[in-house]
């Protein structure tokens, strides 16, 4: 478990993936991932997600208020997988963050997200994260550029799982080298 000032990331627990259907796969959460998934669909990712996190491997952490234990989201890492992604981070570890719609605009994700950089780069060994998001995504866009996160354009790669309106998918990178300059 990982705590902030105000949030708790933890481990997530069967009852989450009701939450995760019911506030996470919503429209306006998912706009810039994809689109709505089925909830056989939700259910895989949780479960590949639940594997991960018991294999000690990147996986994302359910993210609760400290005060009351409201959950807003999921914050964490994962390897990216995605088919189209260029080779030199195929594999890789990002860093990504959904909060439902209520928590949005409270500097929620960025410090979720930070605390899942810190731990990364504490525990593991890591040399680089990486991030993705469209232009389109504005909010996301920011908040790598606030998290030391650099846009590398020659990496910028078309998904055809997503709409044109989500393309190109643009790659972020921060090294290891890079946040503990920050810090």
């Amino acid at each position: 478990m990982i705590q902030t000032e105000r949030l708790i990331l933890r481990a997530p627990e069967p009852g989450d993936l009701d939450w995760q259907l019911e506030w996470l796969n919503t429209l306006a959460v998912m706009q810039h991932l994809g689109g709505l998934r089925t909830p056989a669909e939700v259910a895989a990712g949780f479960a590949r997600n639940v594997a991960a996190v018991a294999k000690g491997e990147p996986a994302f952490w359910t993210v609760a208020l400290r005060d009351g234990g409201t959950i807003i989201g999921k914050c964490g890492l994962s390897r990216i997988e995605e088919k189209f992604a260029p080779p030199p981070i195929r594999g890789g570890v990002q860093v990504g963050w959904s909060l439902a719609e209520p928590f949005w605009g409270q500097g929620f994700a960025s410090e979720a997200a930070r605390a899942a950089l810190v731990h990364e780069f504490k525990t593991n060994d890591e040399p680089e994260i990486w991030a993705q998001t469209s232009d389109s995504n504005t909010a996301s866009t920011r908040l790598m550029a606030r998290l030391g996160l650099r846009c590398c354009p020659d990496l910028s790669y078309f998904d055809p799982d997503y709409p044109p309106a989500d393309n190109p998918t643009i790659v972020y990178r921060i090294g290891r080298e890079d946040w503990a300059a920050r810090a």
